[in-house]
């Protein structure tokens, strides 16, 4: 037998249709209240049209130091996700070296600190 699982994402906008909060659940969850968030991130794979759709939000209050922190961890994730699904471990070693190259060069640029190796 299969089992539904829902996510409900909640998201609040202002005149300008900027998101001022952004909320979600999902019933497999262990948190029992709606959790919330600064930004978020979320594609589908569209099979027939062969695309990624797409949804990117952030809020009012994110600020970009976060948002550099937020890319720098998505992108380590995406290598990871992208690792478990392909076995690609060389392509997977360049995806993360890529992801500490932007987080070093964010850093840099937007903070101030100095470059790591």
């Amino acid at each position: 037998m299969s089992h539904k699982s829902t996510i409900e994402i909640q998201v609040w906008m202002d005149e300008q249709r900027v998101p001022e909060a952004i909320t979600w659940k999902a019933s497999d969850s262990t948190a029992d209240m709606e959790q919330k968030a600064k930004a978020m991130l979320l594609a589908f794979w569209d099979g027939a049209d062969q695309s990624a759709l797409r949804i990117d939000l952030w809020g009012k209050d994110m600020m970009v130091d976060e948002m550099g922190d937020f890319f720098y961890q998505m992108l380590m994730t995406m290598a990871d996700t992208f690792q478990r699904a392909t076995n690609q471990t060389e392509i997977t070693a360049g995806m993360k070296e890529y992801a500490r190259s932007f987080r070093n060069q964010f850093r840099t640029a937007q903070l101030g600190e100095p470059k790591k190796s």
